[in-house]
């Protein structure tokens, strides 16, 4: 049967893949990779860096597959997502059947751990759910651009007795209804963290972690966000693209 493995490699820098990564792609036939044509195709060629560095002349096959463009403006979110995956599905669907072999392994990889805010497992789900195309499917975990953040600020996640709560920009801007000590904020294009009455939190901040081009931003957030976000627009118009990822956290004496 086609096997299929979802492989994690870190938040950037090559250096962060797993042994179990590291044999997972040297054990693969073929690697599908997501094609995002413009200033995101530099991801795609650092994919193809890793494969080249971890299975070197082994006469592995790698497909390309477009990626579908989403629709990001829309008031429906959750369904422009679903219909984003579902197109997803349609179109790797017939990539799978057709460059991977009854007996072969495909493997994705994916950036950051593919369980965190990462649709790969999803859509490859929805593909088997299709029972079109049989497949086995296995997940490789990867190193977070959480935990990459985290040991670039050399900082610890949690505090004793604290809660941790993950979630996006989008939910953050909407008001943030938690209690939790510290807050990490992903996916967040609009800068979020303007939005927040309390000035007094600190915030960790990181793009690109772990590469060449890594930006890392600390302090009170009454001073530092408007550094954040001049340097973050930079950033992108100078590479076309960003991913970055922050930790709001209360000041330890506001826990006592």
């Amino acid at each position: 049967m086609r096997r299929v493995s979802v492989i994690g490699i870190g938040a950037g820098n090559p250096d962060d893949l797993t042994l179990a990564a590291i044999a997972a792609i040297a054990a693969a036939d073929v690697f599908f990779v997501i094609d995002k044509p413009g200033a995101r195709e530099e991801l795609s060629r650092a994919r193809l860096a890793i494969i080249d560095r971890h299975a070197p002349g082994s006469g592995q096959r790698t497909a390309l597959v477009e990626d579908p463009q989403r629709d990001r403006s829309a008031e429906a979110y959750v369904e422009a997502v679903d219909d984003w995956r579902a197109r997803r599905a349609t179109a790797w669907g017939r990539l799978i059947a057709r460059e991977l072999a009854g007996d072969e392994h495909g493997a994705f990889l994916v950036w950051g751990d593919p369980a965190l805010y990462d649709s790969t497992i999803a859509v490859l789900d929805r593909i088997a759910a299709d029972g079109t195309l049989a497949f086995e499917l296995d997940v490789i975990p990867g190193i977070s651009a959480i935990a990459s953040l985290t040991a670039r600020h050399r900082i610890a996640l949690n505090r004793v007795g604290q809660a941790v709560l993950v979630t996006t920009g989008r939910r953050l801007a909407a008001g943030l209804d938690s209690d939790a000590a510290d807050v990490v904020v992903m996916l967040d294009a609009g800068c979020a963290f303007t939005t927040v009455a309390d000035r007094d939190l600190e915030i960790y901040w990181g793009a690109y972690l772990g590469t060449e081009d890594e930006l890392l931003v600390s302090g009170r957030l009454a001073d530092v966000a408007d550094d954040i976000v001049r340097l973050r627009a930079q950033a992108r118009a100078r590479k076309g693209w960003i991913m970055d990822t922050y930790l709001l956290r209360k000041p330890s004496a506001a826990l006592r």
